[in-house]
């Protein structure tokens, strides 16, 4: 199995700097920037498919942890659980979908997982250009049983699509909730956060029973300081929104993801 290269390089100034960089290209569109991070834990850092996705997994945590009460001063956690109907209703497909994609991840040769992870960061860069910046109607797109089923099963796809990548899912969630919901594209960074964070934990428990679990014990300085700096790049990112108009900068990151996807496919 692969493991982190140890050389002379200073590895842990590298971490640091590599996180907060991803951490403000993330804020800079709303994100924990774990999409762009995952790519680096393989081809630079050198860890294997899965470890890489379960150290993803552990920094889009604390991201995800931290970034909810940072919030708060403009989206009050009174707001976001008066949409508690919205929240459930992701989470009944989303709980599952975390542990049946983290179950299936664990059980993928390395090279499979390699693809499946090159074409889904393919898709979510596709989904930055096209759905991040979804306007909100103001009402559902469906109403009543066809609204709690789409929701179910759109929950279903953002729970596999968040475990095989150890990302939080806001990529996906924010256009499903702006979409689907019509919930306002400020809330709904919110409302992401809180659902994201239950369905990390369900796929995280799922990868805790896997042996390559213990790669989060071997590395716990490297998980460290890779999460400050991805929650220190989160903050300078999102003090930086608004200098960089989203016509430049989502296709920009796209075309980082579609770098990124190709290196993945064909790492070795």
């Amino acid at each position: 199995m692969e493991r982190l290269v140890r050389s002379k390089s200073p590895t842990r100034p590298a971490a640091f700097g590599a996180g907060a960089i991803i951490g403000a290209l993330g804020g800079l569109i709303g994100l924990g920037g774990a999409e762009f991070r995952l790519p680096l834990l393989i081809g630079y850092f050198r860890f294997a498919a899965l470890e890489a996705v379960i150290l993803n997994k552990a920094m889009s945590l604390v991201v995800v942890a931290t970034a909810l009460p940072f919030r708060a001063s403009a989206v009050p956690l009174a707001d976001v659980a008066g949409e508690w109907p919205i929240i459930v209703n992701l989470l009944a497909g989303s709980l599952l979908g975390a542990w049946l994609g983290a179950g299936w991840a664990t059980q993928l040769k390395s090279e499979n997982l390699y693809k499946i992870i090159a074409i889904l960061l393919v898709g979510i860069a596709i989904v930055l250009v096209f759905g991040h910046d979804a306007a909100s109607s103001g009402s559902p797109f469906f109403n009543g049983p066809i609204l709690i089923a789409s929701g179910i099963a759109a929950g279903l796809v953002i729970g596999i699509v968040a475990s095989l990548l150890g990302v939080a899912g806001g990529e996906l969630l924010i256009p499903t909730l702006v979409l689907l919901f019509g919930a306002d594209i400020k809330l709904a960074g919110s409302l992401s956060l809180a659902v994201s964070l239950p369905t990390m934990l369900v796929g995280f428990t799922r990868y805790s029973r896997d042996q390559s679990f213990s790669v989060l014990g071997k590395n716990k300085f490297f998980v460290l300081i890779m999460a400050m700096g991805s929650m220190l790049g989160t903050f300078i990112g999102g003090r930086l929104l608004g200098l960089v108009p989203n016509g430049v900068l989502l296709p920009a990151l796209a075309v980082i993801l579609f770098v990124s996807a190709w290196k993945v496919w064909t790492h070795k």
